[in-house]
């Protein structure tokens, strides 16, 4: 689904697998879909996304939380423009969660 972006994210398998850029638009505009898709899911794939800014940085981790409360620790594959630096910048570990 994309709404006012090129972004998308579809179900492939164990993965949800995101395109486009991760920016704030596309957080709000993949939010519904993506939560829908979880249950099950074990990898994002990012591999085909371009950039990630914060708010798309937010939607991943909220989506790897979900899936952590279920007892899952997510998978990412792909390192898009801009998750790394934002990844130091919150000090969130791989798997985009807070260190203990």
């Amino acid at each position: 689904m994309a709404a006012a972006t090129d972004a998308s994210v579809r179900r492939d398998g164990d993965a949800l697998v995101f395109a486009g850029a991760l920016n704030r638009a596309a957080a709000a505009a993949l939010w519904p879909q993506a939560s829908t898709q979880l249950a099950g899911a074990q990898r994002f794939v990012l591999t085909n996304v371009t950039t990630v800014d914060s708010a798309g940085l937010a939607l991943l981790a909220e989506l790897a939380a979900r899936l952590r409360a279920g007892g899952i620790t997510p998978r990412f594959e792909g390192q898009p423009t801009g998750l790394t630096d934002l990844q130091a910048a919150y000090r969130l570990t791989p798997e985009l969660d807070f260190p203990a």
